[in-house]
Parts: structure tokens; C-alpha cells; sequence
């Protein structure tokens, strides 16, 4: 979303409710690999090179207009995210868990934007679109800012029973048809698949893998956590579809020359798969 959409406001929040370590980046042109992740110092005293960690070792990094960044930066990431470990010269070092890693982009259109890599998009469960709120919501947001009481947060779950969640979501049972609606919404969006419909091979030059299809059903089995469900069903996934989709496929040329957005093209293959 666009600047001052309370964005970082958001995550912070989320840091404070969880009771969790918390560490904001905010990336910039001039921010280095080693900013984020670490680097080997060297100690006088001890004659002996050292690690320095970074920011990175923490509970859930904020990683603030990550799209400010050249790729090499927003890159340093991509072990932390899937390996939960990171790598300072000969040495690799575990994470502590929960890792969540959360980050705020503006539009890439906008001045001093860099798109982010492909592999690293993959990476990132959700892509979640902030708009401008209502004009009752925005009134809101004026009188909370302009009074002196503020309210405060306080954590609602410790470290542990949110890791015991986390494994509790693993556990619940998905049938068949389910991960095969899953599997089969993600390969609809491959333009070389023979499942690929007219409007994936006219608009699209590149499909999600197999990463979508697992986070599809995990969101699914969330999602039916927290409505009491004893298992998730195929609106489910048709539910939680375009946020775990959106930023895995690239439109081709075709696309932005006819004005077709990615949640058009999204809208048609969650119907043509119903």
C-alpha cells in the first residue's frame, strides 16, 4: 500500500500482542547484506575475528519498504525465510522460533522502487493489499492521533503456546479432493501446463510452484482453527486464494498492454475451477 497506511503501525502491534523479540530494518539504497544478517569483526584483545550479529536474529523482523532496497539486500533474507538459519562467514547459526518476517512495500511504481526477486516473493506466505480507508475509518485514525491517552497494547499469548499453534495447524487432518482443488488451482496459473486455460497462456509469463499449493492448504488449515472447523473444505482455499497467489505469478506484456490485472486474471481461474 501507499505511504501512511499504518502499515508498520500494523506489525508493531502484532510484535506487541505476541510478546515477542522485534526488530525493524528499514531498508534503504544504501543498506548492505551485512546490515541485516551480520558480519565478522575483528577483536584487537583477542587478536581473532568475531560475529556480529544483525538484526535478522530475532523473533519477527520488520523488514520496512523492503522494495527501497536493491536485490542483493532484500536477498540476504532468503535463507533466514525458508532455512530459519543464517550464514556469517564459516559459521551458521540457528534462529530462535517463532521467525516470522514481515514486510511492508510501496507501490513499484513509485520513485526509488526496486522490484523484489522472484525467489524471494515465493518466500512470502501472504501478499496482503492495504487500500485507503472510509471516510468513517479515516475519522477514527484523525481523533485517535490528535489525543494524548493512547491506548495501550498487551500481549494476549506467550512464545510457547503460540509455537504449540503453529504445530497444533499441522496436525489437522485435510482430505484428498482438497489438496487436489489446491494443487490444481496452482497449476492452472503455469502457462506451460496443459492444464493452463486461454486466459493463463494469453496474460501470464509465469505460474507459482509448488510453494503456493503447500501454503494453500497450511492457510486452509488455519483458517478452520479459527472457525471451529474440524477440517478445511475447497472454499477455503477459493477464500484465501488471491492473497497466497497474487505475488507468485508475472503478467506478461500482453497483459499490461490490454490493462488486465492480476486479480482479474486470478477472479477467472478461481471460477473456472469451482
Amino acid at each position: 500500500g501507499v505511504p501512511g497506511l499504518a502499515k508498520t503501525l500494523t506489525v508493531n502491534t502484532l510484535a506487541n500482542v505476541l510478546k515477542l523479540n522485534f526488530k525493524r530494518i528499514q531498508f534503504t539504497p544504501d543498506l548492505l547484506p551485512s546490515d541485516v544478517i551480520g558480519t565478522m569483526i575483528y577483536n584487537q584483545k583477542k587478536s581473532a575475528f568475531e560475529v556480529k550479529k544483525g538484526p535478522v536474529f530475532s523473533n519477527i523482523i520488520l523488514a520496512d519498504e523492503i522494495n527501497r532496497s536493491p536485490a542483493k539486500v532484500q536477498s540476504a533474507l532468503l535463507e533466514s525465510m525458508q532455512e530459519k538459519q543464517v550464514t556469517i562467514g564459516d559459521g551458521t547459526f540457528k534462529l530462535d522460533l517463532p521467525f516470522l518476517v514481515l514486510a511492508t512495500q510501496n507501490p513499484i511504481d513509485q520513485e526509488g522502487t526496486y522490484p523484489l526477486p522472484e525467489a524471494q516473493l515465493d518466500r512470502f506466505m501472504f501478499n496482503i493489499l492495504i487500500q485507503y480507508p472510509s471516510k468513517l475509518e479515516e475519522i477514527d485514525i484523525v481523533k485517535s492521533n490528535t489525543i494524548l491517552k493512547k491506548q495501550n497494547i498487551e500481549p494476549v499469548i506467550s512464545k510457547e503456546d503460540l509455537l504449540s499453534f503453529q504445530k497444533l495447524i499441522t496436525e489437522v487432518p485435510v482430505s484428498d479432493n482438497v489438496i487436489e482443488y489446491a494443487v490444481n488451482l496452482v497449476s492452472m496459473t503455469r502457462p506451460t501446463s496443459s492444464d493452463a486455460p486461454k486466459i493463463t497462456k494469453d496474460f501470464l509469463e509465469w505460474g507459482a510452484g509448488p510453494r503456493a499449493s503447500t501454503f494453500l492448504v497450511m492457510s486452509a488449515q488455519a483458517v478452520c482453527l479459527l472457525e471451529g472447523k474440524p477440517t478445511p473444505d475447497i472454499e477455503d482455499i477459493r477464500n484465501i486464494a488471491k492473497p497466497v497467489l497474487r505475488h507468485r505469478i508475472i503478467t506478461n506484456f500482453t497483459a499490461e498492454a490490454d490493462g488486465v490485472s492480476k486479480e482479474e486474471i486470478l477472479n477467472n481461474l478461481i471460477s473456472i475451477n469451482s
